[in-house]
């Protein structure tokens, strides 16, 4: 009985950290010196007055950072809806010879904080009762 429990604890440890979704801050991908092509994932805030989307070219650019180091990203591609100036984002991609970061895909972060609507705000439209 025992072995059983451990072997499911086993298993149940490996699933979860296969899907963990691990990046480095801005800082540490510096002092690790990652080497140009190398792909990673790389988290920290998008700074203010940064953001920058062009429609028509699709190309997309921000400085991401971690409060000591700041890093230049450049995607292509509408960014998602959730990403805005102060607030968080993992992008993963590589960096570049010119110490950009080439984003193949970007992750606004949301905040873990909910707070329900007030009744005030609760919507208008309401479905109808059958």
């Amino acid at each position: 009985m025992l072995a059983v429990a451990i072997g499911i604890g086993y298993v149940a440890f490996q699933n979860v950290g296969s899907s963990a979704v691990y990046y480095f801050t801005p800082t540490e991908a510096a002092q690790k010196h990652l080497p140009p092509g190398t792909t990673t994932r790389l988290g920290g805030l998008v700074e203010v007055g940064s953001l920058h989307y062009d429609a028509a070219t699709q190309d997309l650019r921000f400085i991401l950072g971690d409060g000591v180091t700041r890093v230049i990203v450049i995607g292509r591609g509408a960014p998602p809806a959730l990403l805005r100036e102060d607030a968080g984002a993992v992008v993963e991609g590589y960096f570049a010879a010119d110490g950009t970061f080439r984003a193949t895909q970007v992750l606004a972060k949301h905040d873990e904080v909910y707070t329900a609507p007030s009744p005030s705000a609760t919507p208008p439209h309401r479905t109808p009762p059958p």
